[in-house]
């Protein structure tokens, strides 16, 4: 019987951006106002708040402060699509670094690959919520959703009491492992419709 190491955040990191990036990429401006899985977000405001945790969550590897409030308008700038890509490159560079995920970071102090699985939470689940958003499919890697459920488990209920998921959804017994991740955080993924 052997003790396999999880998957390193960084490893994880890298094939949630590969997915991520190109929904990313391909979001038309006339897009940006449609509605999206999360209520209070738009596309254009979840893709604010996707580039912010992508830029901010690489300071938290390198156990420095980050500035997670809401206020920054990144698409202002018309090369958003290309920075998305390059903040993200530089995102699973800082959580693939030796020592990113060991200790502890952040305002909470959480445990460093809590934190780690938080922006790795973000970049999968808001890339769904992307795709239904813009009429696109998304299918995450098994072994990021593998590499999620556990830690999401754990993080649900002091993530539901600061409002950042819903009650859990209920699924049919045939549902997948990413349908009971996004039924997790509250989405229900096969009600939503764009």
């Amino acid at each position: 019987m052997t003790n396999e190491a999880p998957p390193r955040i960084g490893d994880l990191l890298r094939s949630a951006a590969t997915r991520a990036t190109p929904l990313v990429g391909g979001v038309a401006d006339a897009s940006l106002g449609a509605p999206t899985p999360c209520a209070e977000y738009d596309v254009r405001a979840l893709l604010n708040h996707l580039l912010g945790v992508v830029v901010h969550f690489q300071a938290l590897a390198a156990k420095q402060p980050a500035d997670l409030a809401v206020g920054t308008d990144w698409l202002a700038d018309p090369g958003w699509r290309d920075r998305f890509e390059a903040e993200t490159e530089k995102l699973v560079e800082a959580w693939s670094a030796p020592g990113a995920e060991e200790g502890s970071t952040g305002a909470m102090a959480l445990p460093a690959r809590t934190v780690g699985s938080m922006v790795l939470l973000d970049l999968t689940v808001h890339a769904w919520d992307l795709a239904r958003a813009t009429g696109r499919s998304f299918e995450p890697d098994p072994a990021v959703v593998a590499g999620l459920v556990e830690e999401v488990e754990r993080m649900a209920p002091m993530a539901r009491k600061a409002g950042v998921f819903g009650e859990p959804a209920e699924l049919p017994g045939d549902a997948t492992a990413f349908e009971r991740l996004l039924a997790t955080t509250g989405r229900d993924p096969r009600a939503w419709e764009g």
